[in-house]
């Protein structure tokens, strides 16, 4: 366990992957560690997880849930860019979406849903890579604990420092249940949507434009 004590600490933002620290074993280890707290919270919230039959598994099956699914994105390594030579030398603007979105609030730990779209200016000289990827790439960064305005970035960054695009766009649109199923108890049809842009899609307000009506196109049909 002394090991996993290191790993916390060194970690310091529960959406930063900690790549190469953790095997099998150190999640199992964790995933027990982490049982035995959320006994402690059940004990404290005066929820038999002994007796109790709907309650009695729940401790270590919460467990692997953040281990394993919730939060693996930070305990797995990214997703692997399969590359392709740009043959005919596109430049033109590239839309993908709508992508799922499935994260977690690092505020209060409640689910966040919904999708993003990404818009890519290729370099005619660069790469580019597999469609599938884009889904893979935002999938990866939503397996953590996050918000909304440091997810969009954090799919951008990987994007331009793996492809080097001449530009690029992220959108996000999302329900978040901290908001929805708490608090001022919104509508479940209120969502948070937020852009970043990168390189020429940052600057051309004709490519901006182009890239935002794709993008209505696309959430239109993803209802």
């Amino acid at each position: 366990m002394n090991k996993i004590v290191d790993t916390a600490a060194a970690a310091s933002l529960g959406n930063q992957s900690i790549v190469g620290i953790l095997n099998d074993g150190d999640r199992l280890a964790m995933r027990e560690a982490a049982a035995q707290k959320i006994e402690e919270l059940f004990d404290i919230l005066m929820i038999d997880h002994r007796n109790d039959h709907n309650t009695r598994e729940t401790p270590a099956r919460v467990a692997k849930m953040y281990v394993e699914e919730i939060m693996r994105g930070r305990f797995s390594s990214p997703p692997k860019i399969t590359e392709f030579d740009n043959v005919e030398r596109c430049e033109q603007l590239i839309v993908t979406g709508p992508l799922e979105v499935r994260s977690t609030c690092a505020h209060h730990l409640m689910p966040i849903y919904g999708h993003a779209v990404i818009g890519i200016l290729p370099s005619p000289d660069g790469k580019i890579i597999g469609l599938s990827k884009y889904d893979r790439i935002v999938d990866y960064f939503c397996a953590r604990l996050q918000i909304q305005e440091e997810l969009v970035k954090q799919i951008e960054r990987f994007i331009v420092d793996n492809t080097a695009p001449r530009g690029l766009a992220v959108r996000v649109s999302a329900v978040h249940m901290c908001k929805s199923h708490r608090g001022v108890r919104a509508s479940r049809a209120s969502r948070m949507v937020n852009t970043t842009y990168y390189g020429e899609l940052a600057t051309d307000p004709q490519l901006k434009a182009e890239f935002l009506q794709e993008c209505s196109m696309l959430e239109r049909g993803a209802g």
